[in-house]
């Protein structure tokens, strides 16, 4: 239950200014340079932060470099490694509130879904991880008499995290999570547009326990300090969540360099397939409309193409767009709120495009103005549009934003065709009451997650990664500690 009356303190509380975190300490950038925060809620300048410089960039790098190399966080026995990181957990929810309305303010997302998804969801990952660490050993191989083989598990080295805005806290927590629990030091970039809140949880780590420069938080422009990055020698795994675009940068970038690991997350064009024997097509058009309209659509396993077979198509439609008419739109500190701001007037724009050219093609728009305009916020409707054709720029393109493509299909393989008719591979959803179709339709669909009769569920026990162009690995899991462990063969005659 969200404390209503302090989340009406802290929405009109000045913020400090971010910093970097460098070698344990809070620093601005190396010229003095800063960057507005500028809030999606009203369009007004929340705070500002260091507009990072290649020198800052470099500076972090070199720190996690050190705090690697001399093992005061590495050659740590794994169970001390995790009574700091359950600490951190601790902190990060004693201030969970504060924190979710700090990134409210900062990326838009509404109340009731940052509370839980942000800091609540960083901690529990952070735990996660942390209790699973001293869990994990080494192998004896089955070698011949006379020899001994053995598979060490060491930490791969310092790692590079850069995260997108849309939900920085949870996104970061599950790279943070398994690359500080299997010993690497971090250099973390959060993205422009949402940056607060992961520079505050680096300082609670540093209050939990966690070694100078073993978390170093730089901030600024993609363009100067993510390319830093990137390039750096020091730097041995590249992790990233964001577009297509910046992926294959960061791969140029390896190759470039030091021919670092670099582990991607790269969106998708996700299919929520619905056929006409669902088991309950109200629940259907509820999770359906959720699952591409809860923070304005800006969520990378969005279910944001709408596959309903044909002779249930007309009633679907009418009943989603009935639905989304009781969806409340609008300030995202308010806990009745089902979707918040979108995060930047340029991301708006954006958009507001897809929408245009889709009815300049002549698809049917139900929705999408622009509410909310005396705010000076940045905030959308939810918007469908129906009678998409495969072929359409918003059948394949990402929109990330409140925009629902719809299609009709007829019979199970259209919907194959259709559902794997793009570039990506991240998440798809099946409503159907045939259990042997529900398993075809998995092993059909190429995705990386695929959802039953529900849209968008799932915890830490599972992975999350993509096919195609959606990525290459996972983040959650055990199979997360992949990224961050190298494997050693000791090979003994004995």
């Amino acid at each position: 239950m969200l404390d209503t009356d302090r989340l009406e303190l802290l929405r009109h509380a000045p913020v400090t200014p971010a910093a970097h975190i460098i070698d344990g300490a809070r620093r601005d950038a190396s010229d003095g340079g800063t960057l507005d925060v500028i809030s999606p809620l009203d369009g007004t300048t929340l705070t500002t932060m260091p507009k990072g410089t290649v020198e800052d960039a470099r500076a972090v790098c070199a720190s996690a470099r050190r705090a690697f190399d001399d093992g005061r966080w590495s050659g740590l026995a794994p169970a001390a490694r995790k009574s700091v990181l359950l600490k951190w957990a601790r902190l990060i929810e004693e201030n969970a509130l504060d924190l979710a309305v700090l990134g409210v303010r900062d990326n838009g997302t509404e109340i009731g879904m940052a509370y839980k998804a942000e800091p609540l969801s960083a901690a529990a990952t952070i735990r996660y991880y942390a209790e699973a660490v001293d869990k994990i050993f080494g192998e004896i191989a089955p070698t011949a008499p006379g020899t001994l083989g053995l598979v060490h598990r060491e930490p791969a080295g310092v790692v590079g995290a850069i995260v997108p805005w849309n939900f920085p806290l949870m996104i970061g927590a599950w790279k943070l999570g398994p690359a500080l629990a299997a010993g690497c030091t971090v250099v973390l970039k959060p993205a422009e547009t949402a940056s607060l809140t992961l520079v505050r949880i680096a300082e609670l780590a540093l209050e939990a326990g966690l070694p100078a420069g073993v978390l170093n938080v730089v901030t600024g422009e993609g363009a100067v300090v993510g390319h830093e990055i990137a390039h750096s020698h020091d730097v041995d795994v590249l992790v990233f969540t964001g577009s297509g675009a910046t992926g294959r940068r960061l791969l140029e970038a390896s190759a470039a360099s030091n021919l670092k690991r670099v582990h991607l997350e790269l969106g998708g064009k996700s299919p929520n397939v619905v056929f006409a024997d669902a088991p309950d097509l109200d629940e259907a058009v509820k999770v359906s409309a959720n699952g591409i309209f809860r923070n304005s659509g800006q969520v990378c396993v969005a279910g944001s193409r709408l596959l309903v077979e044909r002779s249930v198509h007309d009633t679907f439609v009418a009943r989603l767009a009935e639905h989304v008419r009781s969806m409340k739109v609008g300030d995202p500190l308010d806990p009745a709120t089902a979707a918040g701001a979108v995060n930047s007037l340029r991301q708006l724009q954006q958009n507001l495009d897809f929408v245009e050219e889709a009815r300049g093609l002549g698809r049917q728009v139900v929705g999408g103005a622009r509410v909310l305009e005396d705010t000076g916020g940045y905030y959308m409707e939810p918007t469908i549009v129906t009678g998409v054709d495969p072929a359409d720029r918003l059948a394949r393109e990402e929109v990330f934003g409140p925009v629902l493509a719809v299609s009709a299909f007829d019979g199970e393989a259209e919907a194959v065709e259709l559902a794997n008719g793009t570039d990506y591979g991240l998440s798809a959803g099946i409503w159907t009451a045939d259990l042997g179709r529900a398993h075809r339709m998995i092993r059909r669909i190429r995705a990386g997650v695929v959802h039953v009769n529900t849209y968008g569920g799932s915890d830490l026990t599972v992975p999350l990664g993509g096919v195609k162009q959606s990525g290459n690995s996972h983040d959650k899991s055990l199979h997360a500690f992949d990224k961050y462990l190298d494997l050693k063969t000791a090979w003994i005659k004995l």
